[in-house]
């Protein structure tokens, strides 16, 4: 049998904690050299591809723009654009809301990216029934969490429909004969009556050198993962562990068969974060300075008034949890994911607190800030492979901690490792990010 091999790619550290501000090799968030380096660190480390996350709104605590959001949110399809044309062989994947986007337009700008990069483009779909969001567009927040997934269930149907109206001979090209089109039935018109969409008329594009872009989903929920074993090639989830990654790895390669699917046909990649060290007791130190840079006093004072739903200011975040109950109301976070049963969360982070003696900075980098995979190269190598060969995951989408050279140490000293190993390439053997992720 042969051996499994490992799937990688690259998250650029989004508008969140898990960044490191105050290090003085963090760089900009929105310059676009910083995302060259990644991509191109991406692309010499022989990754799948690039991820870029999205934010559609900056976020609010207390009424206030949230501090880690002032830098910016730039749109992800214009950044990789720009990419297509310092990268050559690396996917690149962006992050689009399909509740708040239409198929047709959509569609366009995704095929465009498709054809640009040759084949190189990935959509990560989407969805929000978040009203504070919504705000900032003609809908509003005004679908609840069944009608969001019926809306991009049907958006990617349409979207692959409009993909795959152009016949491949569909452009002749004869230049003696001046006609360049073929047949009218070769450009099909997509007539297309649904329940979210009304689109009628021809698609401009013909098809992409992969066929149609690389469809990935992150949802987790049980309509998050039914909409994934239905519709998508690779869902990014955040279950890191080998345990909790089997059970998730069987739970959604055991849905694709109702759809006509094989297990391969979907590739599970967890989001992930590295600690690395020259002995496992230096890469154990790492991992701690990383989780006290991550959550400092004041996002640790802010990640208690998420659960709490209360101004917390006024307690020292390095003195111990408040003897007070949560305010159940609507809270005081406005634009990030809604923690569910946050009066459980409370009496669990309290219950942990407890036991261990944390402090409220303690607790939260307890609970929030720890990477998946901490040790020596040839310690973290040895992992990934085993999670991939134990059927825990396809591979791991890596989420540095610093931008724009938090994957620089990885793929200098990890890489070579797992190309030892015979479990990663040694170089691109296709020219699209079907071919690297092994889809048809």
């Amino acid at each position: 049998m042969s051996r499994k091999q490992v799937h990688l790619a690259a998250h650029f550290p989004g508008v969140n904690n898990t960044t490191v501000w105050a290090d003085p090799r963090s760089g900009s968030q929105i310059d676009f050299a910083s995302f060259t380096h990644l991509a191109r660190t991406a692309e010499r480390g022989k990754f799948d591809f690039f991820f870029l996350a999205e934010g559609l709104r900056l976020r609010e605590l207390k009424g206030r723009i949230h501090d880690l959001d002032v830098v910016g949110r730039p749109e992800s399809l214009t950044v990789l654009s720009a990419l297509a044309a310092v990268t050559h062989r690396l996917g690149l994947a962006g992050t689009v809301n399909a509740t708040f986007n239409e198929p047709y337009e959509l569609a366009r700008r995704l095929s465009t990216l498709d054809h640009l990069s040759g084949g190189r483009a990935a959509w990560n779909v989407v969805t929000t029934s978040d009203a504070f969001t919504g705000e900032n567009f003609r809908r509003g927040g005004y679908l609840d969490r069944a009608d969001r997934y019926e809306r991009a269930a049907e958006f990617v149907r349409l979207s692959r429909e409009l993909w795959d109206s152009w016949q491949p001979d569909a452009i002749l090209g004869d230049q003696a004969a001046g006609r360049f089109l073929g047949q009218d039935d070769a450009i099909g018109t997509v007539g297309h009556q649904g329940a979210h969409f009304s689109v009628e008329g021809r698609f401009t594009l013909p098809r992409s050198p992969q066929g149609h872009p690389v469809i990935i989903q992150a949802g987790d929920s049980a309509e998050g993962r039914e909409f994934a074993a239905a519709t998508a090639d690779v869902i990014f989830t955040g279950h890191g562990s080998l345990e909790d990654g089997k059970r998730f790895y069987a739970d959604v390669k055991g849905r694709l068969a109702r759809y006509g699917r094989q297990p391969h046909q979907l590739k599970i990649m967890p989001g992930v974060t590295f600690a690395l060290g020259d002995t496992e007791e230096e890469a154990a130190a790492n991992a701690a300075a990383i989780r006290r840079q991550q959550v400092g006093p004041q996002t640790a004072i802010a990640f208690l008034e998420q659960v709490w739903g209360r101004d917390m200011s006024a307690f020292d975040p390095e003195g111990p949890l408040p003897d007070l109950e949560p305010d159940l109301s609507d809270g005081l976070s406005q634009g990030r994911v809604a923690i569910k049963d946050r009066a459980a969360v409370a009496a669990k982070w309290r219950a942990l607190a407890g036991e261990k003696g944390l402090s409220i900075r303690e607790l939260v980098i307890e609970v929030t800030g720890r990477q998946t995979f901490v040790g020596t190269p040839a310690t973290v190598a040895r992992l990934i492979d085993e999670h991939v060969q134990a059927g825990a995951a396809d591979g791991f989408i890596l989420v540095p901690h610093l931008t724009p050279g938090g994957l620089d140490e990885f793929v200098d000293q990890v890489v070579p490792l797992l190309q030892e190993r015979g479990a990663f390439r040694t170089d691109y053997t296709g020219t699209t990010l079907r071919e690297h992720l092994e889809l048809a």
